[in-house]
């Protein structure tokens, strides 16, 4: 019975002694300050808002990051406030165990630059509107047209073909809209239009186009045309 109550004892001594040091290493770390912060970029090849503009969140207009204390942080607030952003995609905040308060942040990606009666903004990966930027201008294509919540889905789809497509993206320059949510489209180096049609069978119309653009470079005919009709689906009706 001594012996049960010893080995009771102890293990009760050892469980208190846990708890203790647990305590004061938490309480330790929840008062030691910051010693600086960090923001990294991911996923993206132009940076489109600044890392001092991204670290003034983080720090919320304080002087000095040295002056916080870990238990003052809310984290989530903080990422909040920098997805709240309209340059930024998604932001993840976290403090390392050496006082470092870290910003992994992934900005928008623009698809487009776009002209209406609002002004001049981008579009990005989702149809989203951005603001121009002060730091980069993106090489996307021009936008001409109104822009609503009824064709902004399908735009944002024909542009991001565009996007991906290192042939359009390089060959595509400018997009029109108009009242009927018809696309007319022009080309880098040659004066053709491009008479799209309905934001429909977006990617059979582009490769028909991609078709016949390969054919005609080879046999020097596209600086004939005066326009190229992807309209139809399976064929490309070119005007001279």
């Amino acid at each position: 019975m001594k012996i049960f109550s010893w080995i009771n004892l102890r293990l009760l001594l050892m469980l208190a002694l846990v708890v203790f040091l647990f305590a004061f290493t938490s309480n330790r770390n929840a008062n030691r300050k910051l010693i600086k912060t960090e923001v990294i970029f991911v996923d993206n090849d132009s940076d489109f808002i600044s890392k001092k503009t991204v670290n003034k969140l983080l720090i919320e207009n304080k002087m000095d990051v040295r002056s916080i204390a870990k238990e003052d942080l809310n984290l989530n607030k903080l990422e909040n406030s920098i997805n709240n952003n309209p340059m930024v995609d998604k932001a993840e905040v976290y403090v390392t165990v050496d006082g470092v308060l870290k910003a992994i942040v992934k900005q928008k990606a623009p698809i487009a630059r776009v002209f209406d009666s609002v002004g001049t903004y981008y579009l990005d990966n989702e149809g989203n509107t951005m603001p121009l930027s002060g730091l980069n201008t993106a090489r996307v294509p021009l936008v001409l047209g109104e822009i609503s919540s009824k064709n902004r889905k399908k735009l944002a789809q024909v542009l991001r073909v565009i996007n991906k497509d290192p042939f359009l993206k390089k060959n595509i320059i400018g997009v029109e809209l108009d009242a009927n949510d018809d696309l007319k489209m022009t080309n880098r180096n040659f004066d053709f239009q491009i008479e799209f049609g309905k934001m429909v069978q977006v990617e059979n119309k582009f490769n028909n186009y991609k078709a016949f653009f390969q054919k005609a470079i080879i046999d020097s005919s596209l600086t004939k045309y005066k326009k190229i009709n992807l309209r139809f689906s399976h064929q490309v009706v070119c005007t001279k």
